[in-house]
């Protein structure tokens, strides 16, 4: 019996929303999200088949509810970074709040960014919170250059460091980089020497006096 299960008899009926999410990602979590189902929620819950039918009218709505609270808790940490007056410090303070939740947050990850979305039009709210992640960081990089949003130049900077830092925090999440011959010191070095790259990059971007 599950950690939900044993809970689920002590929760009120108006708690069965939230107990289906933490349901949903314990079968995530065992089974992968191919395997997510409302029947093996309901069974993991110990509640009749037909009951989380009650706040989730499909699978895909409950999935885009488990990748929505994701990208919710993806910006909570992502806005307790250290402040600092200086935007460039913010950044890459930034991006150390990125790299450390996708490293202690695999699932959640994965979640997000390597799992095929719901039909986004049914799904508002997970547009919503995706977005606000993302906004994160344009408004750092508006800072920078000291510009308003929207702006073309701010989203094409944020995808790039977004992307960069996507592609290490998988690297270093992965099995590979202890077969590559890499030594620890590198493996641990690395973060802080991408995060000072991305600083050239966007250093040599600004307007000369």
């Amino acid at each position: 019996m599950s950690r939900t299960q044993k809970n689920s008899a002590l929760l009120p009926s108006i708690d069965l929303k939230d107990a289906c999410v933490d349901a949903a990602r314990e079968s995530i979590a065992a089974h992968g999200v191919e395997h997510l189902s409302l029947r093996d929620v309901a069974r993991r819950l110990g509640v009749s088949h037909q009951a989380p039918y009650r706040h989730y009218p499909s699978r895909d709505h409950l999935l885009a509810e488990v990748m929505r609270r994701c990208f919710r808790n993806f910006t909570i940490h992502l806005e307790k970074r250290e402040s600092n007056q200086d935007p460039q410090k913010e950044l890459e303070a930034l991006g150390r709040q990125y790299l450390s939740f996708a490293l202690a947050n695999p699932l959640e990850y994965r979640l997000m960014f390597s799992t095929p979305w719901p039909q986004s039009a049914e799904h508002p709210e997970l547009v919503r919170d995706a977005a606000h992640a993302f906004d994160t960081l344009r408004n750092a990089l508006a800072r920078i250059h000291n510009v308003t949003l929207p702006n073309a130049f701010v989203n094409q900077n944020a995808l790039f460091i977004w992307s960069t830092m996507h592609g290490l925090a998988s690297l270093l999440g992965s099995n590979c980089m202890h077969h590559l011959n890499i030594s620890d010191q590198t493996v641990q070095e690395i973060p802080e020497y991408i995060l000072t790259m991305i600083g050239q990059a966007l250093q040599s971007q600004m307007p000369m006096d």
